[in-house]
């Protein structure tokens, strides 16, 4: 007797995949990807999440903290303002937050333009493990005068916890990055007053790391200086459940939620068939229970960076590894159904397909018709 495979459920979650109808140019519009537009075409709509304008948090980052119960439901995420998602990227790293409140805080670089300041995308940095620890000593004794805690478990992201700081909203890095930072720096969660502790610190900082030799051998190398702190993510661990019996993520927050719901976590392969057998039952020949949860970030970097060219590569290249093969699994009946979230700067989208689905050929959806 073959083996039922259709309680296997794939969930592919996919940060930056929808630009605003505005920002993506023409040729976004008509973007031809056959496997992902079948799945998009002939799925079933689970839910659509409107976010805001100013919303601090992004929405791949609110829909993981949801579904591990970190945060309320869709209708209270859609206008939370921050999802307390520091202590499961400091265990993640591989830290202990115990039960304190703690803020995630990376070093930056901020970009005078004009009559205001922007954020650059971290990850652009190219910022050395021994640069990181460097500049984080010089900065540890500067923020333990202020009487706050502060952990390094990893070179370019650390953390710190103290009741100086109060009950602080910031924004996630990549929900400011290139924009001008004024309205995204952090501010009192209950008066939404400017945090004079944390402008306390952070000019401090920036006062210890300005014309330091790390900065000024990066700059001689064409590497933007690291001059600021960037805080977000503040809230305290809570107990927490996985919908998913396996995840795959390069993301801090999503490894975390994983680990503190007891659920192993790892980074995703660099495609579907490379999946572990128990997560992908087509190529262990039977069917592993549960469902698998993979984010992939290719569209980060580009979407940031507003690189529509090097977007329309990722789509491409996530045709190849992930949305074509996984389309033939689920047409071939090795997994169950299909689940698609496709987020962008502020809105969620969830499309589910089965095997039935498929077949419904009268249903039409393209992909830019789920821009924001």
């Amino acid at each position: 007797m073959p083996p039922i495979m259709h309680a296997n459920r794939l969930h592919l979650l996919l940060p930056f995949a929808l630009p605003t109808a505005a920002d993506a140019p023409s040729e976004l519009h008509s973007l031809r990807a056959p496997a992902l537009d079948k799945l998009l075409a002939r799925a079933t709509l689970v839910e659509r999440v409107a976010g805001e304008d100013f919303q601090r948090t992004l929405p791949h980052e609110r829909w993981v903290a949801r579904q591990f119960g970190a945060l309320a439901d869709a209708a209270a995420s859609s206008a939370a303002d921050e999802a307390p998602l520091a202590p499961y990227m400091m265990l993640a790293d591989g830290a202990d937050p115990g039960e304190a409140v703690w803020a995630c805080v990376e070093p930056v670089h901020l970009r005078v333009a004009h009559d205001h300041l922007i954020l650059l995308d971290p990850a652009s940095l190219e910022l050395q493990d021994e640069e990181a620890f460097a500049l984080f000593d010089i900065a540890r004794p500067l923020v333990e005068e202020l009487g706050i805690r502060i952990e390094a478990p990893r070179p370019g992201r650390w953390y710190v916890s103290g009741e100086a700081l109060g009950s602080l909203a910031g924004a996630s890095p990549l929900r400011a990055s290139g924009r001008s930072v004024e309205i995204w720096l952090p501010h009192d969660a209950r008066t939404g007053q400017r945090s004079r502790a944390w402008m306390k610190l952070q000019n401090e900082v920036q006062m210890a790391w300005f014309e330091h030799p790390i900065n000024e051998a990066r700059e001689a190398r064409g590497l933007p200086a690291i001059n600021s702190l960037w805080l977000h993510a503040q809230g305290a661990r809570q107990s927490v459940r996985s919908p998913f019996a396996r995840v795959f993520s390069n993301a801090a927050a999503t490894r975390g939620l994983a680990l503190a719901a007891g659920v192993a976590a790892s980074a995703p392969p660099s495609s579907y068939e490379r999946l572990p057998a128990a997560a992908n039952p087509a190529a262990a020949g039977l069917a592993g229970g549960g469902a698998t949860l993979v984010e992939l970030e290719a569209f980060a970097a580009p979407f940031i960076a507003q690189d529509w060219p090097g977007w329309s590569h990722a789509l491409t290249e996530l045709e190849q590894a992930w949305f074509a093969p996984a389309l033939a699994a689920l047409e071939g009946g090795d997994i169950g159904s299909l689940v698609l979230t496709l987020c962008g700067d502020t809105a969620s989208v969830t499309l589910a397909a089965g095997r039935g689905d498929l077949r419904r050929f009268w249903r039409r959806r393209v992909l830019a018709s789920l821009f924001e």
